[in-house]
Parts: C-alpha cells; sequence; structure tokens
C-alpha cells in the first residue's frame, strides 16, 4: 500500500532539490557557542566556524551557572515527571517558574508548555469561539497560524504592521461579521463577540519590531484584546530585557504574551502564556497541548529559574549584545549591504535586487561558510518570493573580533559574487 506514497514523496522531494530548497541539516559537534564544531556536509570532516545564526541572543546555552542550575535541579527532582500537569506531573519548581515570568511581565498568571509552539496552538481554540474574531498580521509566525486554524473563531489578516488595515478589520469585525460578506439586506448584521488581534512582537524574518503601542490603543478603542508573541525579545529586547512589550512601553498593558525558552532563555525548550488570571485558568482547564503532553522537564525549569535570575543581577549580557548589533548593523551597511532598518539582533542581508535572489542567496551562504562563517540562505516559500536573504543573528557570545570576522568575510564575498 505504502507504493502509490511512496512514488509521491520521491516525486515532491526532488521537486525541492531541484528548486534548490531541500533543508540539509548541518552535524554540530560541539556546544551551542559563538564558534562551533559542524560537520558539513554530513559525514565530512568538521570544521571550526563562527555560528550566525543561531538564536542564543544573550549566550546562555552553555553558560555555567545554566549549566549548574540544570543539574541540581536533575539531582533534586530527577529525569522527567512521565506525567502531564494536572496528573502528576506538577512540581514546586514548575510553578516557581510560572511565578517568575509572571512577575517578569506584570501579568496575574503565567502556563508552561513544551515550546512557544504548544503556547500558541493551545491558546485561541480555548478562550474563542465560534462568535469570536481572530485579526492576525499577514507575517505572524506559523505557530499563531497554525493555532488559529484549531479555532472555530473567524479569522481576518491585516497588511503588515499597518495601522490603517488592522482598523479596517476592527471596523467590519465591530459592525458585523456577516455583512461583509453577503449582498442586500437578506442577513442580519452579526457583531464578534470577543476579539482578538494577534501579533508577533518582533518578525523573525525581518527583525522589525511590531508597533505596539499604536495597536493597544486600537484594542481600547474597538474593545479588543491584545495577544503578542514575544519568542524573538524575551530576556534581551527592552531596558530591562523584557522584550517588545518593555520596548514599546506598553508592559502591563498587553493581555496575552506568549513566549520561549528556547531562544534567549538558555536556547533549549519550553514556552509559556502569561496573562489574565481567567484566561490561564481556562488554559489549565482547556488547552490541548497542556492536557495531553508531559510536564516541562525539572532540568529545563530549574535552568530557566536561574536564567531569569540572572537577568535580574545585571545587563551586562544585554548591552554586550545591543553594542554587538550596532557595529554589524552600521558595518554592513556602510558597505553597501542590503539590510532591513531596525535595532534588532535579527539582520537579514537582502537580495531583493537581484533576478537570482534565491539562487544568490544559497551560493553566498555557501561560500561564506567556507570562509568560515556559518549563515544559512532563505528563500520562498519560508519568505515571500523576490525576499530571498542571509538571515544573521548576533549574540552577546560573540566577541568584537568574531564580528569583524564575519563583516570581513561578507565583505570579501559580496565583492566575489558583485552583492555589493
Amino acid at each position: 500500500m505504502y507504493r502509490r506514497t511512496k512514488y509521491d514523496l520521491k516525486q515532491e522531494l526532488n521537486l525541492i532539490k531541484e528548486s534548490g530548497l531541500f533543508k540539509d541539516e548541518r552535524i554540530i559537534l560541539s556546544d551551542q557557542k559563538a564558534n562551533i564544531e559542524v560537520s558539513y556536509p554530513a559525514g565530512s570532516k568538521s570544521k571550526e566556524v563562527l555560528n550566525f545564526c543561531s538564536n542564543n541572543y544573550l549566550g546562555l546555552a552553555n553558560h555555567p551557572q545554566i549549566i549548574d542550575a540544570a543539574k541540581k535541579a536533575l539531582d533534586k527532582y530527577g529525569f522527567g515527571l512521565a506525567s502531564v500537569r494536572f496528573i502528576c506531573g506538577t512540581q514546586d519548581i514548575h510553578k516557581e517558574l510560572e511565578e517568575k515570568i509572571s512577575n517578569f511581565y506584570h501579568t496575574d498568571d503565567a502556563i508552561l508548555y513544551s515550546s512557544c509552539f504548544d503556547a500558541n496552538g493551545g491558546l485561541f481554540e480555548s478562550i474563542l469561539g465560534q462568535d469570536d474574531v481572530i485579526i492576525t498580521d499577514e507575517l505572524n509566525h506559523a505557530s499563531i497560524i497554525d493555532g488559529i486554524r484549531l479555532c472555530k473563531a473567524k479569522r481576518f489578516i491585516y497588511k503588515h504592521s499597518d495601522m490603517k488595515s488592522l482598523e479596517q478589520k476592527l471596523v467590519m469585525a465591530r459592525e458585523g461579521m456577516d455583512i461583509w460578506e453577503h449582498t442586500g439586506l437578506a442577513h442580519e448584521p452579526k457583531p464578534a463577540k470577543n476579539i482578538i488581534i494577534a501579533t508577533d512582537g518582533v518578525f523573525s524574518m525581518d527583525g522589525d519590531i511590531a508597533n505596539l503601542k499604536d495597536i493597544v490603543e486600537l484594542g481600547k478603542t474597538y474593545d479588543a484584546m491584545v495577544m503578542v508573541d514575544d519568542s524573538h525579545a524575551t530576556g534581551f529586547f527592552g531596558k530591562t530585557g523584557r522584550g517588545s512589550v518593555e520596548y514599546n512601553d506598553v508592559l502591563g498593558e498587553i493581555d496575552i504574551i506568549t513566549s520561549t525558552l528556547g531562544k534567549a532563555m538558555g536556547g533549549a525548550s519550553g514556552g509559556f502564556t502569561a496573562s489574565k488570571k481567567e484566561i490561564i485558568d481556562m488554559l489549565r482547564q482547556r488547552s490541548r497541548p497542556y492536557l495531553f503532553s508531559n510536564t516541562l522537564a525539572p532540568s529545563i525549569a530549574g535552568a530557566a529559574i536561574a536564567a531569569f535570575d540572572l537577568l535580574d543581577k545585571s545587563n551586562d549580557l544585554r548591552e554586550r549584545l545591543m553594542d554587538n548589533t550596532t557595529h554589524f548593523r552600521k558595518k554592513m551597511k556602510e558597505l553597501g549591504f542590503d539590510i532591513t532598518e531596525s535595532v534588532h539582533p535579527i539582520t537579514p542581508v537582502m537580495f531583493r535586487k537581484f533576478d537570482n535572489d534565491a539562487k544568490l542567496a544559497q551560493t553566498m551562504a555557501k561560500e561564506l561558510y567556507s570562509e568560515g562563517i556559518y549563515v544559512v540562505g532563505f528563500s520562498f516559500p519560508v519568505v515571500p518570493k523576490g525576499q530571498a536573504r542571509i538571515r544573521t543573528q548576533i549574540s552577546a557570545a560573540h566577541s568584537r573580533e568574531n564580528i569583524d570576522k564575519c563583516i570581513a568575510a561578507f565583505e570579501k564575498v559580496g565583492k566575489k559574487l558583485k552583492v555589493i
């Protein structure tokens, strides 16, 4: 019975390979840090390269205090609980971490998940129904998109970071969902019962920051809740690392915040939702990824607590990260590279001016690997057609020497390929 499926899959895989979009996995033979040991292609002799494509923003993935906290939690609480939270999977360490998260983001409570993907996947269907509306930015993360698909609420999509487009969708929801879908007067307008505006705090492919100040104001005007996925901001963005919410000066004004422990906060896994008490209580009752997935491993919970404690004690890592980001962006722009305007460590090097943008992104990434710089090219369907890029990501683990070596490699390869 598998023969037909096998044939279809092989045909599809061949098409992916022929289009240059097949995703090869690079095998890392060391811990995650600025300079890593990589075997690529798989099975080839390994080499040391500088990693400029990791979400390890604060360099905590191999931080000794984080590792020590994980070991201590492992010794005290064991390897795992073999249970979901509501049966016998809740330890005091999980409640301690949830309290730290809620205090960090100035919310009533928080709930842990195995990832932010699960947090987003279990959010919308738990608190919204068919009489409600979700209004979502067109460039939101796949996890938000998938979470919305699981929900019976109606979905409106607004143009990326376009407040006029968002307000138009809010008006449609408040005036009546049905009236916009039918002609004549055969259907009575049916205004939305509840509305959620959903957005990334920082958009992962561009590094641009959502205009949360205006989004919150529109939410107040049209009686809509605001949900922010802050995965690419938690722990390092904003004055004290409280993310895009703090950066936009709306700390305490966002109704629902989802984020990850798997990027800046240690780089392992784990996610959370921080929100109003009633919303968190309902998620504990209805959220399927929470109810039907094993509880977060104690070692990860312990390490995450240590990460929050570490950030409360010092701003050094955040300041180093932002200094590195400013230096890299300034020098790359001076060389003539097309980079998106932002202050975020995500710095996409764009190839949108070239007809062969997708191939150019892949070729340049391979050339840079030969120069000891590990980056990855992105093209359609990961990003829109004509918007191929190499997404560089800066870390506090990078030294100034690392940053300058990366810039020099980009200059050398960029000139060779006539990008600059």
